[in-house]
């Protein structure tokens, strides 16, 4: 049994309890310090995670360091840190779960982006009853994100999958645009009945799994994976890709996200991007490549399709945005829709760049979600037509980390947005034998015009919001440009995106598919 991984998910769901049952002023004070410590340790406990894992296998010294690691088949699971116990027998359903070089950076992405929305939940003025609400909500999505990612019970993994859902539909609704309550309970309601929607239709793809199989433990299928590309194996394939597509989202199941995102608080749309996204393309990876491998190739030049589509999609939807907050999220379905390319190629190269963009993804749309919080709460709106021009005569720190996330987002080389969408182009040209090359080419060569497609339209916000005639809007507008708790939370961000950039290999080289 492994108690560090049982404690990642207890201490962050027991702490969110006791605020509950605190009383209500003094649990308002120290909301945000105890969200910011617990959620602290929890990512010094994900490090360490990741630490034991890299440790020899005949016992602790040396760390295995930089070296390449075994060649290992596409998603399978091969567990550390392992907690299996008999959980509710009469349906099968264990309590499962472990960790591996897949789910590991996962959860440490996890625990940062919580640890620092919470901390820049302390620039928060407490208000009765809502600070304690916000920061045990979001620690309930850090243990439901963490357990999904740790799962290895399909059933389990289903539970976990939904213990996000609630937590972030609270958090759109009492906590969204306060100038549009209307909107922002439209936006939750919409979130919620279509993320429910989709979980529905994968736990009947789950369910169909049980039926082929007769277990729903993922490292039992990963041994003996369902075999058959049609019939039963096929549909499972299909509504376990449908229930996960919602998620991601890829086009033309992403309705739900430009609004939930418009609306959303800041911490919010950090979450959203940077974890709850990545519950879809995470299972993608591993359940179906590694559970339904023949089926998986019947369903892949249809799911690399649909997100060459979401690329270009994403990408012209964001030249019509008049919202930074929603541009942002446009721009969210184009990266997805690199991610899901990669893992349609089921080849070593796209997968390892659709892993790699997810955790990219990740750190650099969080910090542009925190930026156009930034922007939101000093303009009071996140209208580009009332903020204006010439943001760098107003706010030159934020404007010029608004600049240096918008270049790491539209792959700029040496900055981590780049390595993920080219791998997964690599992918494209280099797709799993199985499937048809030709295809495969020419979703490369669409989704190569939408990097130009991206670059285009972050450059264009760079030119319309960052620069013009400061004569034209007073520089005395604001008294703060960057906050120290803004400067504390953005700068682990900012560092990680150019050490990943700069260095790929210190998660490439863990990720190393047959």
């Amino acid at each position: 049994m492994s108690t560090l991984l049982i404690a990642l998910l207890a201490v962050p769901a027991l702490t969110a309890m006791v605020l509950w049952v605190l009383p209500v002023s003094f649990a308002d004070r120290v909301a945000a310090v105890v969200g910011s410590v617990i959620s602290g340790l929890v990512l010094v406990g994900s490090v360490w995670l990741w630490i034991d894992y890299l440790r020899p296998a005949d016992g602790p010294g040396t760390l295995v360091g930089f070296e390449t690691a075994p060649r290992t088949l596409p998603g399978k699971l091969y567990p550390f840190a392992e907690t299996d116990l008999e959980w509710i027998p009469p349906l099968d359903v264990r309590f499962h779960i472990a960790v591996d070089s897949i789910s590991i950076p996962l959860i440490m992405l996890t625990a940062l982006l919580v640890f620092l929305c919470c901390l820049y939940s302390l620039r928060i003025t407490p208000r009765i009853g809502r600070t304690r609400s916000l920061i045990a909500l979001l620690l309930v999505i850090e243990t439901g994100v963490i357990g999904t990612f740790s799962a290895v019970d399909l059933v389990l993994f289903f539970l976990f999958f939904e213990v996000v859902l609630i937590p972030m539909w609270l958090v759109i609704d009492i906590w969204g645009d306060e100038h549009d309550a209307a909107g922002r309970r439209r936006a939750a309601t919409t979130f919620v009945l279509m993320t429910v929607l989709g979980s529905a239709v994968m736990l009947l793809g789950f369910l169909l799994i049980h039926r082929q199989a007769g277990t729903f433990d993922l490292e039992v299928l990963g041994n003996n994976p369902v075999a058959g590309g049609r019939g039963v194996p096929l549909a499972a394939a299909i509504l376990v890709a449908l229930g996960l597509a919602v998620k991601m989202p890829l086009w033309p199941l992403h309705i739900w996200l430009p609004d939930a995102h418009a609306k959303a608080p800041t911490v919010g749309s950090v979450l959203l991007a940077g974890l709850l996204l990545k519950l879809g393309s995470y299972g993608l990876i591993r359940i179906l490549l590694p559970v339904l491998p023949e089926a998986t190739t019947t369903i892949a030049p249809y799911l690399g399709g649909f997100s060459t589509v979401a690329i270009i999609a994403g990408s012209l939807a964001c030249f019509a945005q008049t919202d930074v907050k929603r541009l942002i999220a446009y721009s969210s379905v184009g990266h997805m829709g690199f991610i899901g390319l990669g893992i349609a190629t089921m080849s070593p190269e796209g997968l390892s760049g659709a892993l790699f963009a997810n955790i990219a993804h990740g750190l650099i749309t969080g910090l542009l979600f925190f930026l156009a919080g930034a922007i939101k709460d000093r303009h009071d709106t996140s209208d580009l037509r009332t903020i204006g021009r010439a943001l760098n005569a107003r706010l030159p720190r934020i404007s010029g980390l608004l600049v240096f996330a918008s270049l790491a987002s539209l792959g700029l080389p040496g900055l981590a947005g780049f390595w993920g969408e080219m791998l997964a182009l690599l992918g494209a040209y280099r797709p799993a034998d199985s499937l048809p090359r030709t295809t495969f080419l020419v979703f490369m060569v669409i989704a190569g015009l939408g990097t130009v497609l991206t670059a285009a339209y972050f450059l264009r916000l760079i030119r319309n919001l960052c620069q013009g005639d400061p004569a034209e809007y007073p520089t005395t507008a604001f008294a703060v440009d960057l906050s120290r708790i803004e400067l504390l939370t953005w700068t682990p961000l900012v560092a990680l995106t150019v050490v990943l950039g700069l260095a790929p290999w210190l998660l490439l080289d863990y990720w190393n598919f047959v």
